[in-house]
């Protein structure tokens, strides 16, 4: 086998023709597709930063810099969570709603083109699959992780 045949390059070679897209589009409301995340997964009652940063899979220096960047353009404010002072909670600011309406509404229709076009049964073996990739991903790590510690 090849390896532009297996799994994991059309997953990759995927998802990095969807952050093109996500970027153009984003590109044009002064965003970016991370931003865009950001906006979407934040929610109503604030939400603690670390929680973004396992969400999105950053470290958290990296998601500082987008916060504080975020906060100046006017997207987001930053709050010390009053009951444990080492947690900052992320809350959008009205701009930053209408920023998230619209990185919903993009995700939402892309995802009605898609469905449009791919029947019931073909979706729900896409997502049976995906969900066998994320476990054997798990069961890798967790070998992975357990040769480390035994090798340490």
């Amino acid at each position: 086998m090849k390896l532009n045949e297996t799994i994991e390059f059309y997953i990759r070679t995927t998802s990095l023709a969807l952050s093109r897209m996500y970027n153009v589009i984003a590109n044009q409301y002064g965003i970016t597709q991370t931003v865009g995340y950001i906006l979407t997964y934040v929610e109503k009652e604030g939400t603690p930063s670390t929680k973004l940063a396992q969400q999105l899979g950053m470290k958290n220096s990296s998601l500082t810099r987008l916060l504080k960047k975020m906060e100046d353009d006017g997207c987001i404010t930053r709050v010390i969570d009053q009951n444990d002072k080492r947690i900052i909670r992320i809350f959008l600011t009205p701009q930053g709603v209408e920023r998230r309406k619209i990185a919903k509404k993009t995700v939402l229709e892309f995802n009605e083109k898609l469905m449009q076009k791919v029947s019931k049964r073909d979706l729900d073996t896409f997502f049976k699959v995906f969900d066998i990739i994320k476990e054997q991903v798990a069961d890798e790590i967790t070998d992975a992780t357990k040769r480390v510690s035994v090798n340490h």
